[in-house]
């Protein structure tokens, strides 16, 4: 074969590389256009879309706690004695020093004017000897009185001097025995039922005592967390410089009932649990919290910059990470990438891939293809809005979650 003919044959080939890619360059742009054209064609297709919204979502541990007296003191009498009257009203508010009950007081009045009039004795025998004494000493000074005499004088004072003082520390215990005939309130709170009424007997060892103060305002609750969540609640307290933040909720309704902070992070977790137990103190004005009383509640790690958020039924997945369905200017679908920083309460916080105000397909997408037309399903669309606002603020675990604590930190990322 000559070379003139060689290259003539390549050449051809070569025309008829380029021909094929060519024709089927246009026949899938062809193919592309004619299935664009065709999904504009097609039906619209019914969905339900929200519009993206800014918002601030802080990051909080959830938890079921019990409410606690912030203070409980059992009062109990101190000295056996008959009741002699009550100086509370069952239910009253109280303050610290107010006097709850008294004790017949007689016989320890008794006791104290005893020891006070030994007290006198002792004190008239003292003030003697000691007038023995000088003279003594005088007489010793003239050879008038032996030694023996003298240090005997010396002795007897010094004996009358330790009786004054034993005279003293009884007069002393006397009025603290008769100081506990008066019971006065060791703490301000709220009294429950009265134990024991005016008339009885009482004694130091009556276990009931005669009735139960609880601090209720402040007041407490006590709750557990994972084990797990001790290092980010250690890491959170560093760097928030302030104590934390603690909501807690109604059990049945989600409402919130008031707003405190932490106080106690044991320095101990259970074993046995796998939890550690972490405390909270909240103002209690309006007894909104009462003890005994079984809440729901948010511990708030940190705080958020406003981030654009959707709701978490608008995210989807594939191979190549998250995505949703956004709506175009001409009402069509079309896929777009987002990386989502967390999912809590329903709610997807979004670090990239959409724009506030932009409008994301929330219901419907298994219908949709790139390039679909859409029409808005109102009813459905209604019905989605108060949920979708509700969201915006924390709220409460599940009234049906069990009676322990939950096990996952909310928030986590995604």
């Amino acid at each position: 074969m000559t070379p003139k003919r060689s290259t003539l044959l390549i050449s051809a080939a070569v025309l008829v590389a380029l021909g094929g890619g060519a024709w089927m360059l246009l026949h899938r742009a062809d193919a592309s256009a004619a299935a664009k054209e065709q999904a504009q064609q097609a039906p619209a297709i019914s969905v339900t879309t929200v519009q993206v919204q800014e918002r601030d979502v802080p990051l909080y541990l959830s938890g079921v706690g019990t409410v606690t007296a912030n203070a409980s003191v059992i009062v109990k009498v101190r000295i056996d004695g008959q009741l002699d009257k009550v100086g509370f009203t069952e239910g009253q508010d109280v303050k610290a020093g107010q006097l709850l009950a008294q004790i017949d007081p007689r016989a320890l009045q008794a006791q104290l004017a005893q020891v006070q009039a030994q007290q006198a004795k002792d004190q008239a025998q003292l003030t003697n000897a000691k007038i023995d004494l000088q003279r003594y000493t005088t007489l010793r000074q003239q050879d008038a009185a032996t030694q023996q005499q003298l240090d005997t004088q010396k002795a007897l004072v010094a004996q009358l001097e330790a009786a004054v003082k034993t005279d003293e520390a009884q007069i002393s215990y006397a009025k603290v025995q008769l100081g506990y005939t008066t019971i006065n309130a060791p703490i301000s709170g709220r009294v429950g039922a009265r134990l024991v009424d005016p008339g009885n007997i009482v004694h130091a060892t009556d276990a009931n005592g005669l009735v139960v103060i609880n601090q209720i305002d402040p007041i407490t609750v006590q709750f557990t967390l994972p084990e797990e969540a001790v290092p980010a609640i250690n890491r959170a307290q560093l760097s928030s410089h302030k104590p934390l933040k603690v909501t807690a909720y109604a059990r049945t309704s989600n409402e919130p009932l008031a707003t405190g902070t932490l106080i106690l992070l044991n320095n101990q977790i259970d074993t046995a649990s796998g939890t550690v137990q972490l405390k909270a103190r909240f103002t209690n004005q309006q007894h909104t919290l009462w003890p005994g009383q079984y809440v729901n509640i948010n511990l708030q790690m940190d705080d958020h910059a406003p981030a654009p958020t959707l709701p978490a039924a608008a995210i989807q997945r594939n191979q190549q990470g998250t995505y949703v369905y956004i709506v175009k200017a001409d009402d069509t679908a079309a896929i777009q990438p987002v990386k989502v920083a967390r999912i809590q309460d329903g709610i997807a916080v979004l670090s990239q891939g959409v724009e506030v105000s932009q409008r994301v397909v929330l219901d419907g997408q298994y219908k949709l293809k790139p390039g679909s037309r859409i029409v808005e399903n109102k009813a459905a669309a209604n019905g989605a809005a108060a949920p979708a606002s509700s969201a915006a603020a924390p709220t409460a675990p599940s009234a049906a979650a069990p009676t322990a604590p939950s096990a996952a930190m909310k928030g986590s990322a995604k």
